[in-house]
């Protein structure tokens, strides 16, 4: 086969595997033999509509067989898939099918007018989809298509206010797997829960992946419910599943949990955040582990690993480098340092920011990628991350870059000066609160301005609450100085906070 991508699984598990089950959704069932079938008819459309080698191709929509099936078919032709975030407003969505330069569409239905205005070639998932696989040919597909070529852009939102395209190669995904495999101890006979969405990094690359490579079965729930959590592990005898820590949070809020056949359930992955050693405990007592992973898009995502058995020993560290990856913490100077800035090397770091060099150039340095998180490590070798040199606020597993938000805030004509910072939330473990000085006799209130930003943001960037003040601080240089900020304005909520979605 010379066909090396990772559009080239569903063939190889196919002759390996062909009647074990590969993806539920819903009232569906598919074998590895069925997926490879839709994927080669899926990959002939594609081709037949103009996409070929190089090519993007985007999917929009929530977890469902067909993101699969586009994401292997695209490769399988040497184009380069575009997994788009579905919670994203419509000029940010904008931005990623331009930036991109994607050409084919693939969309699920409550977003057939964004597609429609999108001006692209198009298919739209559910009868349309099933005619054109069923109108296409399933001849064999074998491109020449290396671990060096791209597969995947994968839209990471940017420190300047503009999201940036992680450029990752079919290798970067296939080691990050063979991390992932390693570390985590997937087996075969895996039955993985994906209820977090497969656009972003960790659902899709850390648990989705490395399960197809395995021959586990993947069941896919378009949205999360803990109580429907709950059913689908006793229904489906789980065996693992991924979530941020919100997420588990709920879980073990709901009603059930107490009584819930969890017996199947080994692997319990998580990320977005470190896990509190009180929801560590609450999970014990149900004879479960947390598998916790730090990493980023740029790193296909796995940097860090800490198992289960190190849960409650190392809580709070993001524990050791995955088996193929190298980590170091270094000085501004780039010189190994005991505190300082945790940079990662191995054959899972994107290529680069798509369209982007110098931006690439300010982060990988001989390989070495600059996280931008400070940290320190401990005698054994467990890094624990102190600081985020971004500004970073993490809600609900959702990464919100403030000068993204701040740069939507300016826009609006009352608004003469503002900062973005994260405050903690019991949900959300944090949440964003803006703190606007307003121009002289303006007065929109909290609720106007955070109106205002509606359809122009993804909702969990809006700031859940805003703080007015006549003035803030900022250096000679005009760079506002946000540690001041956070402890002038970050402290509980004057206002309630909204959730999360």
């Amino acid at each position: 086969m010379r066909d090396h991508s990772i559009g080239s699984w569903t063939a190889r598990r196919s002759r390996k595997s062909p009647h074990r089950i590969a993806v539920v959704h819903q009232d569906s069932r598919r074998t590895y033999a069925q997926l490879h079938d839709r994927t080669t008819r899926l990959a002939h459309h594609l081709r037949s509509a103009g996409a070929g080698r190089g090519d993007r191709v985007a999917f929009l929509g929530p977890n469902h067989p067909a993101f699969l099936e586009t994401l292997f078919a695209t490769g399988r032709l040497g184009a380069v898939f575009v997994p788009l975030n579905s919670r994203l407003a419509e000029p940010e969505l904008t931005h990623c099918l331009t930036d991109s330069g994607t050409s084919f569409l693939v969309h699920a239905a409550p977003f057939a007018g964004f597609a429609q205005r999108s001006g692209l070639p198009r298919l739209q998932v559910g009868d349309a989809y099933e005619t054109a696989l069923a109108r296409s040919v399933a001849d064999p597909l074998d491109e020449a298509v290396t671990l060096d070529d791209l597969a995947m852009i994968m839209y990471t939102s940017g420190t300047t206010g503009r999201a940036k395209g992680a450029g990752l190669t079919h290798g970067n995904l296939t080691w990050n797997s063979l991390n992932t495999l390693v570390d985590g101890d997937i087996a075969s006979d895996e039955v993985t829960l994906l209820s977090a969405p497969m656009f972003h990094t960790a659902a899709l690359n850390m648990t989705c992946l490395p399960t197809f490579l395995k021959g586990g079965t993947l069941v896919l729930e378009e949205s999360f419910s803990p109580g429907r959590t709950l059913d689908l592990v006793e229904e489906h005898r789980v065996t693992m599943m991924f979530g941020v820590p919100a997420m588990f949070q709920q879980i073990a809020a709901d009603d059930r949990f107490e009584t819930a056949d969890l017996s199947s359930v080994r692997t319990m992955m998580c990320g977005g955040a470190p896990v509190s050693e009180a929801l560590i405990h609450t999970y014990e007592r149900r004879g479960l582990s947390f598998v916790q992973g730090y990493g980023m898009t740029e790193a296909s995502p796995g940097v860090c690993l800490l198992d289960a058995e190190n849960a409650l020993a190392k809580a709070g560290t993001a524990g050791v480098p995955h088996f193929f990856s190298d980590v170091r913490i270094v000085d501004p100077a780039g010189q190994d340092a005991e505190r300082g800035e945790l940079v990662v090397e191995g054959p899972n770091i994107m290529s680069g920011y798509w369209g982007l060099p110098q931006e690439t150039a300010q982060v990988l340095t001989d390989g070495w990628f600059r996280t931008g998180d400070v940290a320190v490590a401990d005698a054994d070798g467990y890094v624990r991350i102190v600081d985020r040199a971004k500004d970073m606020i993490i809600s609900g597993g959702e990464n919100i870059y403030p000068a993204e938000v701040e740069n939507v805030l300016y826009e609006h004509p009352d608004v003469v000066d503002c900062a973005v910072i994260g405050v903690p939330d019991e949900k959300w473990g944090e949440v964003g609160r803006a703190v606007v000085v307003l121009r002289e006799g303006a007065s929109p209130g909290e609720s106007g301005l955070l109106a205002s930003l509606e359809g122009r943001l993804a909702r969990y960037k809006i700031p859940k609450s805003v703080v007015f003040t006549d003035e803030l601080p900022r250096s000679g240089a005009g760079k506002l100085l946000k540690l001041p900020i956070r402890r002038a304005y970050g402290g509980s909520c004057p206002h309630p906070s909204g959730g999360n979605a």
